[in-house]
């Protein structure tokens, strides 16, 4: 059985029901929220460090980079506020844009999570830590710290499905869903 820190499970509590939408082709009918899909690569996002201890869920941030983390280090150095970091790594496998140290910052600085649409490195140190992260890949080598820029707050595209600045993310080990704010958990 999977522990659940109970931080966590205080953050994300049951709210109302949300009401019926229109169908959506990526969600079961009558379903409000939007689904990252697997897909056909060696590892496909959503996936987690080896041992999927995090369950979490919050509001989202949206952000956009190509091997530079320069922009991700100075998020998760802000305060989380229980926000969910999306990060648009653009699938690249060449080279891990997320480590272990920005991952303690963020769990410091009370995020809920980290999604990265590409690599991530020291494993072992992010299983650690009390903040959910799911990525592509794992990889050993380091990103590039130019500060070569990046976009904040901008839709981005991760599995198929565009995810926006305030919607809402909720993961667990049976995958990642994604609403309108704060439809069926309440961030408490």
């Amino acid at each position: 059985m999977t522990h659940i820190p109970q931080k966590t499970l205080l953050r994300c509590r049951l709210a109302v029901p949300f009401p019926s939408a229109s169908p959506n082709p990526q969600s079961p009918v009558d379903s409000p929220f939007l689904f990252l899909q697997p897909q056909n690569r060696p590892r496909s996002l959503p996936i987690a460090p080896s041992d999927f201890t995090a369950i979490f869920c919050g509001p989202i941030v949206t952000l956009k980079v190509f091997e530079d983390n320069v922009l991700i280090r100075n998020f998760l150095e802000e305060k989380g506020n229980g926000r969910v970091l999306v990060i648009d790594g653009v699938g690249s496998l060449r080279c891990a844009i997320l480590g272990g140290n920005p991952v303690v910052h963020a769990q410091n600085n009370g995020w809920a999570g980290i999604i990265v649409n590409g690599c991530i490195r020291d494993v072992n140190e992010i299983n650690g830590c009390d903040i959910g992260v799911r990525a592509l890949a794992s990889h050993p080598k380091k990103a590039n710290r130019r500060g070569i820029g990046g976009d904040k707050h901008v839709p981005v595209t991760m599995a198929g499905t565009r995810i926006c600045d305030g919607e809402w993310l909720y993961a667990d080990t049976d995958g990642i869903l994604i609403s309108r704010p704060s439809c069926l958990f309440k961030q408490t």
